[in-house]
């Protein structure tokens, strides 16, 4: 029982951060898990754990997830799993790690500092790009999240919209990551699916914790979290690629 003890604070505390903002479960539970277990199988079980709970996540909020960004996003996500699937077996990680972290920081940054004056939303054909990109990431990385909400911070101008439908997308990226890992024969492990029978109610009871102290947030200061969020996420992605 010991064994489990920690496993579980990290996955609560984890998926309790996605239900509180819509992302950040992999930025707390990746790196947390991978002292204990090995990193591909705490990537892969990870990605698991999201999709189920970041479609719970949706469900929660159904109403107001916007499909229509999915709907803009899902052929650049397509195109960009097929592309690190391409790409994995030639690309070094650390400097576009680095890069990404860096970006996703001042993403953070810009997106939490009074604007003067309203920011114009990027055109619709952005979302190919922008969509390729999540792709590459979640599948390199797997750590998607900062670039959805750097997308939908420009999207959308409703805090409670971009927390509803940010899970929404990365169910679909996890999805389309976990196929490409099954079919390469990653998700064939006995302890793997044994951690997340034991770990997959805890992350949804995370979910629902998180999801329950955000209705008790001014959408003001929600926002203000989700952009911290994305700066301290950046951070971390910067310093793992250094280290």
């Amino acid at each position: 029982m010991q064994e489990w003890l920690y496993p579980v604070g990290v996955v609560l505390l984890g998926y309790a951060v996605l239900g509180l903002t819509g992302f950040g479960s992999a930025l707390v539970v990746v790196p947390l898990l991978a002292w204990k277990w090995p990193l591909p199988e705490v990537v892969a079980l990870a990605l698991l754990m999201d999709v189920p709970a970041s479609a719970f996540h949706s469900g929660l909020n159904w109403r107001q997830v916007q499909w229509r960004e999915l709907r803009r996003l899902l052929p650049g996500l397509l195109a960009g799993t097929l592309l690190g699937l391409w790409l994995m077996p030639f690309m070094q990680s650390r400097w576009p790690l680095l890069v990404l972290g860096l970006y996703v920081a001042g993403v953070g940054v810009n997106a939490v500092r009074p604007a003067a004056h309203a920011r114009a939303q990027p055109a619709l054909w952005w979302a190919g790009p922008a969509g390729t990109a999540i792709g590459v990431v979640q599948l390199l990385f797997g750590t998607a999240g900062p670039l959805v909400v750097a997308w939908l911070s420009r999207r959308l101008s409703d805090a409670q919209q971009m927390r509803a439908s940010i899970p929404m997308i990365m169910t679909v990226a996890a999805s389309t990551v976990l196929v490409g890992m099954a079919w390469e024969g990653h998700l064939s492990s006995a302890v793997l699916w044994q951690r997340w029978t034991v770990l997959i109610g805890v992350a949804l009871a995370g979910v629902w914790l998180g999801h329950r102290a955000a209705h008790r947030v001014p959408v003001a200061r929600l926002r203000h979290v989700i952009c911290g969020l994305l700066v301290v996420s950046g951070l971390m992605l910067a310093l793992r690629a250094l280290l």
